[in-house]
């Protein structure tokens, strides 16, 4: 199972376009936030299941702020992350994860790919594509892949160059 994880698209979604085509079939979509009003167009990208948080930026939005979403035996926590502080460090959003009986815990909002795995949860941020921050600026996204033995593999991928 093929799990795309994006952020931070601040309605600029051809960078989206070009992940979609260049990861091919995928079984899920999550958006972590800051989507401003492209929410209908992200779901019509793909043919498959999509969850969207809202985003400091998604102002008069009717997204949710956070949800949990099963995914195999993945409990998973999806935020964009301002209300945890992740733009200085993680730990409130772990805390609040492993409370509601998560494994995974994704967000955005600081628009830099991280990606820690420790034993009883792991923590992504996919990075942005459209704005990126992290040294050498290339937009990020991230791939969970769920093995045949149901363990998830994460990946964080650079697109070269922005159109």
């Amino acid at each position: 199972m093929k799990i795309l994880i994006v952020s931070d698209t601040h309605g600029h979604e051809e960078n989206l376009e070009r992940v979609v085509k260049k990861v091919g079939k995928i079984d899920c979509l999550l958006h972590l936030g800051d989507v401003e009003g492209q929410e209908d167009y992200i779901e019509a990208l793909v043919s498959c299941p999509v969850h969207i948080v809202a985003g400091n930026n998604d102002f008069f939005s009717e997204l949710p702020r956070e949800i949990v979403v099963t995914i195999g035996d993945y409990r998973i926590l999806m935020t964009h992350g301002h209300y945890y502080g992740v733009s200085v460090e993680t730990s409130m959003l772990k805390e609040e994860a492993l409370a509601r009986g998560c494994n995974v815990a994704l967000y955005g909002h600081t628009h830099r790919p991280d990606l820690e795995i420790e034993s009883e949860i792991t923590v992504l941020n996919p990075g942005s594509l459209s704005y990126p921050r992290q040294h050498g600026r290339k937009p990020s996204y991230a791939i969970m892949e769920i093995d045949e033995k149901g363990i998830a593999h994460y990946d964080i991928y650079y697109l070269e160059s922005c159109k």
